[in-house]
């Protein structure tokens, strides 16, 4: 037909040439097996810690970090690879971790972490040198220390560097809250709490991932995500213990249950909920019953 030219085979190969240069030149002619490698020594990592199996997790490199967390009750642990940077036989991988704490978690906490792998001579095996908080996500309670858990009806106390007599103060707290937030709000909601008590109010900033100055004289903070009940997998209470042990008996119990009203609520407050309406209705759930006057309060 007219228009067309005929193209011959050879002119055929050498526009795949070109085009094989040109990719060549541009980027990755084929994917680093370095990601792939790196995934495979991370899911068997994954799979020791919920085995609660030490000598498997150190089979993968240190074995750091196993017996901080090994007291979690944990439904799902698993990482990501999103990036691997390789020098030789180094490797820094941007990894996400996702978490679910067992009859506690709707969903999975996620966290950035920054793993570090090395290997021995070309070909061998990667293994874990460290594993530490991406530079933008804040700390996870095991970064901090050997992590005690304590057991409530209706919550679970995961502390650090608190003895196990307070954490069943904060537990016996939860307890009383989770029941009281129950008879005012009669919303879906899961009717447990997980409740964290880092050493001090340094911890606690580092799991938010703030500066101490910004926590100072707060008692706590709920962690969470507003939008919908699939946005509001995870909520934590994190407490500031300088602050909260300044509190008396009554303070104590009305931080604990306003703060356990913000996870009832969670899945039922929005980016356009007024703070004036979730602040203060988590107030007048706290003071509830408490005989306190709103002036008083």
């Amino acid at each position: 037909m007219a228009g067309r030219r005929r193209v011959s085979g050879s002119s055929v190969v050498a526009l795949c040439l070109l085009l094989v240069a040109l990719v060549a030149c541009g980027g990755r002619t084929a994917a680093d097996p370095a990601r792939a490698d790196v995934q495979r020594v991370l899911d068997r990592r994954a799979a020791a810690v919920l085995a609660h199996d030490a000598a498997a997790y150190a089979r993968t490199g240190t074995g750091t970090g196993f017996e901080q967390l090994s007291a979690l009750p944990l439904a799902a642990w698993s990482y990501r690879v999103r990036d691997v940077e390789r020098t030789g036989d180094t490797a820094t991988a941007d990894v996400e971790l996702r978490y679910r704490v067992d009859g506690y978690d709707r969903g999975p906490v996620t966290a950035g972490r920054t793993v570090r792998l090395s290997r021995d001579g070309t070909g061998g095996t990667w293994a874990v040198d460290s594993d530490r908080p991406a530079k933008e996500s804040g700390q996870q309670p095991w970064d901090q220390g050997a992590v005690e858990v304590v057991r409530g009806t209706h919550s679970l106390v995961l502390g650090v560097g608190q003895s196990t007599a307070m954490l069943r103060r904060f537990a016996d707290l939860a307890d009383r809250a989770v029941p009281a937030v129950a008879d005012a709000w009669d919303g879906d909601w899961s009717r447990r709490v997980v409740v964290v008590v880092p050493r001090s109010v340094e911890g606690m900033a580092g799991l938010l991932g703030s500066p101490a100055s910004s926590y100072r004289g707060i008692a706590a903070v709920t962690t969470g995500e507003t939008g919908g009940r699939e946005h509001a997998p995870a909520d934590r209470i994190i407490v500031n213990p300088d602050a909260y042990g300044l509190l008396g008996s009554l303070g104590k119990q009305v931080v604990l249950t306003h703060e356990t009203t913000h996870v009832a609520t969670r899945a039922d407050t929005t980016s356009a909920t007024p703070l004036w309406l979730s602040e203060g209705y988590a107030d007048w759930v706290g003071y509830r019953d408490t005989g306190r006057t709103a002036a008083q309060a």
